[in-house]
């Protein structure tokens, strides 16, 4: 009974550091998924080793079976949780919506606006938007408080290259070094 219950709990430790390495794989943070793939090695021998130990034990085997279940839905919850990455944002509306554009540049959100051609050539406005994906709830409610109709597209750039975020996250790091800088001597 105790194996049992040392490979549930593997697993569930287990899977969601593979989502975790997954993601830090995709987007290309290959030193912290290397790390997260040591550690997830370990702990895939540790439990697989422990069921291949006593394959007549199918107590172990359904221990394995649930903390991989439970543990993906753990691991999907974190992912969630931690949104690393950025998302961009494309939002349609009918009029084009200066106090809401005011507000979500005020919230820092960096906002493009262009004038598109609709069905039955119908003037719409569009929205672009880079952000933090930590950020983008916060984005659909300040658009949804302002424009409850709005058609609202979200999607993870792969890479990009200039414009406002990139500016804004060099000055972050460059505020950052300076302050670890100062807090050194």
């Amino acid at each position: 009974m105790l194996d049992a219950v040392i490979i549930f709990i593997a697993q569930l430790i287990y899977v969601p550091i593979l989502t975790l390495r997954t993601i830090m794989m995709v987007k290309g943070m290959k030193a912290k998924a290397a790390s997260f793939g040591i550690l997830e090695g370990i702990i895939y021998v540790v439990a697989l080793g422990i069921v291949f130990s006593d394959l007549s034990n199918y107590m172990n085997m359904v221990s394995y079976a649930l903390g991989f279940g439970i543990g993906i839905y753990l691991g999907q919850i974190l992912e969630q949780r931690l949104a690393i990455g950025f998302v961009s944002l494309e939002v349609n509306v009918m009029n084009k919506n200066e106090e809401m554009i005011d507000r979500l540049r005020s919230e820092g959100f960096s906002v493009s606006t262009s004038e598109v051609e609709g069905m039955n050539e119908a003037r719409r406005y569009r929205l672009d938007c880079t952000a933090r994906r930590d950020r983008e709830q916060e984005f659909i409610r300040i658009v949804s408080d302002y424009e409850p109709n709005a058609f609202i597209v979200s999607y993870e750039p792969r890479n990009f290259k200039g414009g406002y975020i990139t500016k804004s996250m060099k000055r972050n790091r460059k505020l950052a070094k300076e302050k670890q800088q100062g807090g050194t001597q």
